[in-house]
């Protein structure tokens, strides 16, 4: 029996349609890469150098972090230790005290003066005052400022941030697509780098390669990050509160929802993620404020795990909070306790949180590279040097790729079938992240509007 033999005019015409594919997709991984790569550069470096926090804050402020250890039970009340600050700093206003596990670190007592807000560190056993650092000042802030907000700050600063977060789910896709084999290959070159090339080849490689082994850590590592983010972190807390699945319902059950516009992040130090935005209950009247001793004891009853901080009241119907944003998510713990009767108003543990806002505190933890430990920080740290490399050898190859003064772009396909398909398949995906889909118009605008119609500009860039 005669094998069936495709239509050769059909034939030719799908791989013409795949190859308009495969030009619009690399079309838009390829411009996506130039807008946005330095940006993940800076991204993997700043959240690289960020992961070591603790060991490069242990080291630099030593002095102020550390004391000679005594024996348990001889530490000087916190009453003590809050008036020898107040005593220090008169015209400050004391917000928070926050207790370590670790009996050799100093108590950090949190100040607002006229001016800033500052930590001061004081020795629990002595009442000495190691020093005080405004948390601006600290070498790593550097670090978390251009991770977040590319050191100028502001809103448009922190939305680049996110776009380039988001676009870089993009790159990953459609990268992928591109790697993807079409052909009987050999593992050289798709899944191990052709390490005796040279030129374009060996940066193709280098690009490649890493971003095919590296591209789901790399997706875990930016979706985590996103609650962060203005746009995309609403969105997530929106959705979090809508379904119930972020802080519990219940969290109010002993005296109803409390009537109010202020968040816990608004009150309190060291909140978890899942409980920022809990509107904060109101103390009952009273005559006589509890003292931190009392809200510590209360924690201790409660079995809340150091490092905690304790925020104090605001004005009368303010509450004590007690906050765990601990490095272990599981122990996360935020109460807020009536000043005057020391009443439990609300508290929220891990097991009480709905599954998004479990798996998104479990998520920032292997962001920050505190889950498990120093191999998370190693895993943090490989996946962002693995970031930087794909990043910078994308520009090695777009330099080998510009020759007789052009830029070097990639060239639209003729197909206008499959460009308009592929289009709105990455609207779709700007539906999801809002600022992409913006950003997808404005390009699409630019290239339909400028560099389609201006001929030697389209010349120069393709």
């Amino acid at each position: 029996m005669e094998a069936l033999k495709l239509d050769p005019g059909k034939e030719k015409e799908s791989k013409k349609e795949r190859s308009s594919i495969y030009q619009t997709v690399w079309r838009w991984h390829f411009y996506a890469g130039i807008i946005f790569a330095p940006f993940l550069i800076i991204l993997a470096f700043s959240g690289g150098v960020y992961l070591f926090k603790p060991q490069i804050e242990s080291v630099l402020y030593k002095d102020l972090y550390y004391v000679q250890q005594e024996a348990p039970g001889k530490e000087i009340t916190a009453a003590k230790q809050i008036k020898r600050v107040q005593d220090e700093y008169p015209e400050s206003t004391i917000t928070a005290i926050k207790f370590y596990g670790d009996p050799a670190r100093t108590t950090e007592i949190n100040v607002m003066t006229k001016v800033s807000a500052k930590s001061v560190y004081i020795n629990p056993y002595t009442g000495k005052i190691q020093g005080s650092l405004a948390a601006e000042e600290k070498f790593t802030e550097l670090f978390k400022k251009l991770h977040s907000e590319l050191i100028v700050g502001g809103t448009a600063a922190n939305r680049l941030v996110e776009l380039a977060a988001c676009w870089a789910v993009i790159l990953l896709a459609t990268g992928l697509y591109i790697w993807w084999p079409r052909n009987k290959q050999s593992i050289w070159g798709t899944v191990l780098p052709r390490f005796n090339a040279r030129g374009r080849t060996f940066w193709r490689d280098l690009h490649a390669v890493p971003a095919f082994w590296l591209s789901l850590g790399i997706l875990v590592l930016i979706a985590t990050g996103l609650p962060w983010s203005g746009v995309m972190g609403e969105q997530i807390n929106k959705a979090a509160t809508a379904t119930n699945t972020g802080y519990p319902p219940f969290a109010f059950s002993f005296m109803g929802t409390p009537e109010s516009d202020i968040k816990t992040k608004d009150v309190a130090e060291d909140v978890p993620w899942a409980t920022e935005n809990q509107p904060v209950p109101a103390s009952d009247s009273g005559s006589r404020t509890l003292t931190v001793e009392d809200i510590q004891a209360i924690a201790s009853h409660k079995k809340v795990e150091k490092p905690y901080s304790i925020s104090l009241p605001e004005g009368k119907k303010g509450v004590y909070t007690i906050a765990a944003s601990n490095p272990n998510p599981m122990k996360d713990a935020t109460l807020h306790i009536d000043q005057y009767s020391g009443k439990v108003l609300t508290d929220v543990r891990f097991a009480d949180y709905g599954w998004m806002a479990k798996a998104i505190s479990i998520g920032i933890a292997f962001h920050e590279g505190t889950l498990f430990g120093i191999a998370n920080q190693i895993i943090g740290l490989n996946l962002c040097i693995g970031l930087m490399v794909v990043a910078s050898s994308s520009y090695v190859m777009w330099k080998k790729r510009k020759s007789n003064g052009k830029l070097g772009f990639v060239a639209p396909a003729q197909n206008k079938k499959v460009t308009r398909t592929v289009f709105f398949i990455m609207l779709v995906l700007g539906i999801v992240m809002p600022l992409v889909g913006i950003s997808i118009i404005a390009v699409f605008l630019i290239d339909w509007l400028l560099i389609k119609r201006i001929k030697p500009l389209n010349a120069w860039l393709n």
